[in-house]
């Protein structure tokens, strides 16, 4: 799932001011923690992005064709998405 920078920005000030507001962390440069908020959110939506291309090219490999929105397509897609993002864990 791609987001815009904007949405990012959006779901990066929610997270901040959570953290603000209940009194987790004291910021010492508010900047720089929404900046890599917004760089660990875009960091994880990469890997997200790669983990699908790399589950819909392991389908489309296979011998026989699996067409998109099937039931086995789906079944493989869940099972292949899964097992590249537990190769992408932080």
């Amino acid at each position: 799932m791609r987001l815009s920078d904007d949405r990012i920005s959006h779901i990066a000030h929610l997270i901040f001011d959570g953290i603000w507001n209940d009194d987790l962390v004291d910021f010492v440069d508010d900047k720089k923690v929404l900046a890599e908020i917004k760089r660990t959110i875009a960091a994880h939506m990469k890997k997200e992005d790669d983990a699908d291309t790399a589950a819909r090219n392991k389908i489309r490999s296979l011998s026989r064709d699996v067409p998109e929105g099937s039931r086995e397509w789906d079944i493989l897609y869940k099972k292949y998405f899964e097992e590249e993002i537990s190769k992408r864990r932080f």
